[in-house]
């Protein structure tokens, strides 16, 4: 088929790759100059594992084009999928002025029957606001479909290309038939792609999110607890995983979720619900949860230096809100190193992709370092903020060497209790007892 993929950010370029790695052609459509540009050299704006290997070869055999030219795209294409940004309000409700500014342009630019997809995350009604948009101007019929994206940062591409399910929100006949051509290559093993009304899948998406975020909260909930009763999180989380209608996915604890979507989907479910007077108390709590819980860590290292930490220095590992990702949005780093800068702390840290980025938060403000052991040179502590896979098995006797106090503030929880203990650290975790018995005088 041939496709166009309108925004060139984090889900409209996985999916233009992916569509075209499954043989169709794609057009993706940026305002953005300069960034066309690049894509056309082959840079890509964004880290995500094994994208770069799909985009070079689909570039190379001509599926996958970039331009600036909607009206170009829109004509060569079939189905037009808008992949544009929805950033959240302060009230936390969606903006979707560049959705609907889209849709006003398609609507002039059409000359036969088009399949215009929602794959943005959008609140319920957007179907309705974006088809009234386009038949301001449209001479020709069309049809608007709800086809919400389920990708995880850093698993993007196999999560495109090997689907749970899809979701797709159409009471049209015939657009159902082609979304239904087009999405046959990726569920060939047989997950279900479920077709319902518009409304329905929008909502689907905002309810997935929200419901894991408020897996993650109760579980940062009862880590916090079982600090106070003396109970270990980890044998909790094993203990309930267990049961099958719970689920091992999403019951590790730490300082809170981040990224581009949990924080807003939240928000934005919220707002929907207050639009329609409905008072959604477990989301409310679940945002205050994670609000705390981003610098839950903080405390810790304060009592740890009795209670003062001004002019200590601390190694930060990780600053992406996940591993394998270079998105930093909402990321609990940001939270947790802007309260040691307030308490007088200075930071270095490190992280494999998100380091860039993050510099256009902090500046100079912090040290930003070439590899995780010069984080922790001649520190007073080390801080784990996020999972990285190269954090898991560091080399526990340069560290002591390096660090001024071994200590580790972990929040993440990526070591062993005993086994961290036994290499001669204090060790401070989440929903977990403090091992400390290495205490050097902080006098």
């Amino acid at each position: 088929m041939n496709i166009a993929v309108v925004g060139t950010g984090y889900v409209g370029l996985v999916t233009g790759t992916c569509f075209a790695e499954s043989g169709n052609n794609v057009i993706c459509v940026d305002i953005n100059e300069q960034k066309v540009n690049k894509l056309k050299e082959g840079i890509i704006p964004i880290f995500e594992p094994d994208l770069d290997v799909l985009f070079e070869r689909n570039t190379k055999q001509g599926r996958l084009q970039f331009t600036t030219n909607l009206k170009d795209a829109v004509k060569k294409s079939s189905i037009i999928f808008l992949a544009l940004p929805t950033p959240p309000g302060e009230d936390g409700s969606a903006d979707l002025s560049y959705i609907l500014g889209v849709a006003e342009q398609l609507g002039n630019i059409m000359e036969e029957y088009k399949i215009i997809v929602d794959k943005s995350t959008v609140p319920v009604g957007t179907a309705e606001k974006v088809t009234a948009a386009v038949a301001k101007n449209a001479k020709v019929e069309f049809d608007v479909v709800s086809n919400p994206e389920f990708l995880r940062e850093g698993y993007a591409v196999d999560d495109f290309m090997k689907p749970d399910r899809v979701v797709v929100g159409t009471q049209s006949v015939r657009a159902k038939k082609l979304i239904d051509e087009l999405y046959k290559p990726f569920v060939r093993q047989g997950n279900p792609v479920y077709f319902m009304d518009e409304r329905s899948a929008e909502l689907t998406k905002y309810a997935a999110n929200s419901f894991l975020a408020a897996k993650i909260s109760f579980m940062n909930e009862i880590a916090n607890l079982c600090e106070l009763v003396g109970a270990d999180v980890d044998m909790v989380r094993i203990g309930i995983g267990s049961d099958t209608r719970i689920g091992k996915r999403f019951l590790f604890p730490g300082i809170g979720y981040g990224g581009s979507c949990f924080p807003k989907d939240v928000k934005a479910l919220i707002k929907s619900s207050q639009e329609v007077n409905y008072d959604f108390k477990i989301l409310t709590a679940v945002e205050e949860v994670n609000a705390s819980q981003k610098t839950i860590i903080v405390p810790k290292i304060e009592d740890y230096f009795d209670g003062d930490i001004s002019g200590k220095t601390f190694g930060i590992w990780g600053l992406a809100f996940k591993p394998n990702t270079d998105d930093i949005r909402e990321a609990p780093a940001i939270y947790v190193i802007q309260e040691l800068l307030k308490k007088g702390a200075s930071i270095k840290a490190f992280d494999p992709e998100g380091m860039e980025n993050m510099k256009g938060v902090f500046g100079k403000e912090i040290e930003f370092c070439e590899n995780q052991y010069e984080a922790i040179s001649g520190v007073d502590g080390l801080v784990i903020a996020t999972e990285w896979s190269v954090f898991r098995a560091p080399d526990f006797d340069l560290i002591k060497k390096m660090i001024k106090n071994p200590v580790i503030f972990d929040g993440r929880n990526l070591f062993d209790l005993e086994s961290v203990e036994s290499k001669g650290f204090d060790y401070i975790s989440i929903g977990r007892k403090a091992v400390v018995t290495h205490k050097k005088s902080l006098a």
